[in-house]
């Protein structure tokens, strides 16, 4: 059983991140137009317009899979400055300042910055189209040396 959860971990983690920054663009989507029942922010307000512009771009590019880590690394660094700027201050824990979600897409995305995409996103056909053969030949080089060590 280990074996095909083992094998099925790149697409599970692909649609870890399809959804995470689905609901990542849904929630900037509803904060910067007004839609999906939120409150539109004004333009430009500092720092809830700027917020929401990055929720829907870097939310988009991580469900589309195209740039993830650094689209992941930008929306965990946003998603960190809410908490201890908006939530934290309030009060000490999550669950009594409203910060869950903040803290919740935090540490997803950061999660995302060191697990990449996963089996499908566009940077895999992107990558795949430009490296050619260069990526078939170093491949093989690394199954010839040592084994992969899996942790």
């Amino acid at each position: 059983m280990l074996i095909r959860l083992n094998q099925a971990q790149p697409y599970v983690l692909s649609l870890f991140r399809f959804i995470v920054g689905l609901l990542f663009a849904f929630h900037g989507a509803a904060s910067l137009f007004g839609v999906l029942g939120g409150n539109q922010a004004e333009t430009g307000a500092w720092p809830g317009w700027y917020a929401a512009l990055i929720q829907l771009v870097c939310g988009s590019l991580v469900a589309l899979g195209l740039g993830t880590r650094a689209a992941a690394f930008l929306a965990s660094g946003s998603m960190a400055y809410a908490y201890f700027k908006v939530h934290q201050p309030e009060a000490f824990l999550p669950l009594q300042n409203g910060g869950e979600p903040s803290a919740m897409f935090c540490w997803a995305f950061l999660l995302l910055v060191f697990t990449g995409p996963g089996a499908v996103a566009l940077d895999r056909f992107f990558g795949s189209r430009s490296t050619g053969t260069a990526a078939t030949a170093k491949d093989t080089t690394r199954h010839d040396k040592a084994p992969a060590v899996s942790v």
